[in-house]
């Protein structure tokens, strides 16, 4: 394996929308070592943006809670003037700047930080409810996946 995406398979969570309260598709992480979470947002009003990161025993979203161990994130909150991503504290949610800016926020999320006991293994990105017009757009990246591939299997289904 050498390649985007036979090693590491990006993924659609969220599709560029307007800045309601936004739930992303849900994906397991059976397969994967890591998962990146890549949160952009194109603020046009100064409103902060909630990001959190949720947990489910399956694809359907069952059971579904927000991570309770917190997770490394790194943000760039003007990504026209800088491509320097700043590393957080550590968290189980970001919260943005209110300034008006292009941003992107990266949640880098271990499955071992997932209550495993209760055979929770997929994950969501949600946003809360922000100003309409601000667009949010999300994507995943599995890394390291464990069955790679010309066509590695589907994450999206259990």
């Amino acid at each position: 394996m050498c390649c985007i995406p036979e090693k590491d398979k990006p993924l659609e969570a969220i599709t560029p929308q307007a800045g309601g309260a936004i739930t992303g598709v849900y994906v397991t992480l059976r397969d994967a070592e890591d998962c990146y979470v890549l949160v952009h947002i194109n603020q046009a009003v100064a409103t902060a943006v909630d990001i959190t990161i949720e947990q489910a025993t399956d694809v359907e979203g069952t059971g579904s809670k927000v991570i309770t161990t917190a997770v490394p994130i790194w943000a760039d909150q003007d990504c026209a003037s800088s491509d320097a991503l700043l590393r957080q504290p550590d968290a189980v949610a970001f919260t943005t700047s209110a300034t008006l800016a292009h941003k992107l926020v990266v949640f880098q999320i271990n499955p071992s930080h997932l209550d495993v006991t209760n055979g929770f293994d997929c994950i969501t990105v949600k946003t809360a409810a922000s100003d309409p017009t601000n667009i949010t757009a999300a994507q995943y990246i599995l890394s390291d996946l464990r069955f790679g591939g010309s066509t590695p299997p589907t994450d999206i289904t259990d």
